[in-house]
């Protein structure tokens, strides 16, 4: 999800650092060049903003939330009252939220399960070391916590901050998901293992950026790069929590890479910009389209953009990830990468 500084807000549904050290039915990192970062320094914390906020005073609430801004204020002023709880602008409503049990209950319940942040933090600082050594440029942005009542979970906002809504990360049995909003297939990804991942999927995706053409190429590819940047910020993560599939999905993709393929071209999909067509094939979904096995999941033309992405690096190894940004024309990183699919 990006927050822009313009009222417009495009939502992306965000996937999450497993220690780097864990090892899983599916791989991370394995066969990969993974650069050495050790020496980069980075001094980076979670700024716990969720607890700032309920730490306010409630018999003055105007002189808290000025205090809110002057520590945080551009996700203060410019993100969490505007645009995340608007409603919250109004003081009398401010007090009414830190007060009400809801709000309470939530707020203990994030206590509870992310009281101590600190390995996530330092999966966080791991993460963005690679982010220096790919985009040195590039300047490393607050991260700042928070909850919403379930309304945002991560995103991002120019380049100055990384929002992570605790909210959304409390496991999928927690009893407050309404089910409407979040079916299984996307709660069983709302915890603490996938919540760095979702975070830096949305660091991906602002580094990428939406993309140009409405075929499902297009959006495969553009895609793919943000798998592909993902995985290079966080290259010891199994792909299953990149990807937000479960073990045996992550098998099935790998082990039918043709199939998949062939199936993108036989039934002439990949120049198709037709949404009702190809919407299961980029967007959040429990498992593919009709005419694809019940074992395919969801967002599968995003894995095979990924491998193509992967392809076409390899086949230019004198380009580095942001020459590979900045090429925008899909069917030109078709065509290089020369794809030939696993059979």
């Amino acid at each position: 999800m990006f927050l822009k500084r313009s009222n417009t807000i495009s939502i992306v549904l965000l996937s999450s650092l497993c220690l780097l050290l864990f090892f899983s039915a599916c791989t991370g990192g394995k066969g990969k060049n993974i650069p050495d970062v050790s020496h980069i320094e980075l001094n980076l914390n979670i700024e716990r903003f969720d607890q700032d906020l309920m730490a306010m005073d409630t018999n003055f609430v105007k002189n808290g939330m000025d205090s809110l801004i002057a520590q945080y204020p551009i996700f203060m002023g410019e993100v969490f009252l505007p645009k995340v709880l608007p409603f919250l602008q109004d003081t009398s409503i401010m007090r009414q939220f830190l007060i009400s049990p809801g709000i309470q209950q939530l707020y203990d319940t994030i206590q509870i399960v992310y009281g101590d942040d600190k390995s996530i933090e330092q999966e966080f600082v791991q993460a963005f070391k690679f982010y220096k050594h790919y985009f040195p440029e590039r300047k490393v942005p607050r991260i700042i916590s928070f909850f919403s009542e379930y309304t945002y979970g991560t995103f991002t906002y120019e380049d100055e901050l990384v929002g992570v809504g605790w909210d959304f990360f409390l496991g999928a049995d927690y009893p407050y998901y309404n089910p409407s909003f979040f079916p299984n297939y996307i709660k069983r990804t709302m915890n603490r293992e996938h919540l760095v991942a979702k975070t830096m999927e949305a660091v991906a995706s602002d580094i990428v950026g939406e993309g140009e053409g409405e075929r499902l190429l297009d959006m495969m590819i553009n895609n793919g790069k943000k798998l592909y940047i993902l995985d290079a910020l966080m290259p010891h993560t199994p792909d299953s929590v990149k990807l937000g599939y479960t073990a045996k999905q992550t098998d099935w993709v790998n082990e039918n890479e043709l199939q998949l393929w062939s199936y993108l071209l036989v039934d002439d999909l990949l120049y198709s910009t037709n949404l009702r067509d190809i919407r299961k094939l980029v967007d959040h979904s429990p498992f593919g389209t009709s005419q694809m096995p019940q074992e395919a999941p969801g967002r599968a033309a995003n894995w095979v953009g990924w491998q193509i992405v992967k392809s076409f690096m390899e086949r230019n190894p004198e380009l580095g990830v942001q020459e590979l940004v900045a090429i925008s024309d899909a069917q030109e990183i078709l065509n290089k990468a020369r794809y030939k699919p696993k059979r």
